[in-house]
């Protein structure tokens, strides 16, 4: 899986290094460089404080602050990019299909909103992205990229849960994000279930990937 990864990942510079070429180095350049502007600009937002925070997982509260983190990342891309598109960009079926992916990527966001404020904690507020996609398909290809971290980032953080409760709920969100994952796969040209197990990725992991879609 982890190769898989690799493959998006590297499918996801490219579209973005096409944007920053045609917006110039000081308008996008720096945002697509993983290493530079843009890690620098998402090291500063409150994002980036509460995941790299997360990694130590004191508390449930950090393992859910990390979800919301991730789950405000892909409503976000669907929400704002959908409407970029219409049916007509992808194949049939496809559009109808990842407006149904934006909805459920909501209702996780407000779920895990609704539980963290119940559980007494501050839910990290959503940040502001750049996805650097330029067309359907490469809209389709940081999707597959988000889902397919966001299943990993789950499987990563479970083992830090310690209300059964908790980790029964992350599960039914992790099994449905894995169904995203396996579809958005399929529209790519890749297989949807590459591998017998789950590759669990941590947040450092997790960063390497989500980090350059974060702007301060």
């Amino acid at each position: 899986m982890r190769e898989l990864h690799t493959l998006f990942l590297d499918a996801v510079d490219e579209q973005r290094l096409r944007v920053a070429s045609r917006r110039g180095l000081l308008s996008g350049g720096a945002k697509v460089a993983a290493g530079g502007a843009a890690a620098m600009a998402f090291a500063a937002s409150p994002a980036f404080t509460r995941l790299v925070a997360a990694q130590e997982f004191e508390s449930d509260l950090d393992v859910l602050n990390y979800a919301l983190t991730l789950e405000h990342l892909e409503f976000a891309f669907y929400r704002d990019g959908i409407d970029q598109f219409s049916a007509e960009d992808f194949e049939a079926g496809v559009y109808d299909n990842l407006t149904l992916v934006r909805d459920h990527e909501g209702e996780h966001v407000d779920t895990l909103v609704s539980v963290i404020t119940d559980l007494g904690g501050e839910p990290v507020e959503e940040a502001e992205y750049d996805f650097g996609y330029e067309d359907a398909d490469g809209f389709l290809m940081v999707a597959a990229a988000l889902e397919n971290t966001g299943v990993s980032a789950y499987d990563g953080a479970a083992a830090a849960i310690e209300n059964v409760d908790l980790l029964n709920a992350a599960g039914s969100i992790v099994a449905v994000e894995a169904r995203h994952a396996s579809y958005l796969n399929l529209t790519i040209g890749e297989d949807p279930f590459p591998a017998a197990f789950e590759t669990p990725l941590t947040p450092e992991e997790v960063l390497e990937i989500a980090g350059p879609f974060i702007v301060s």
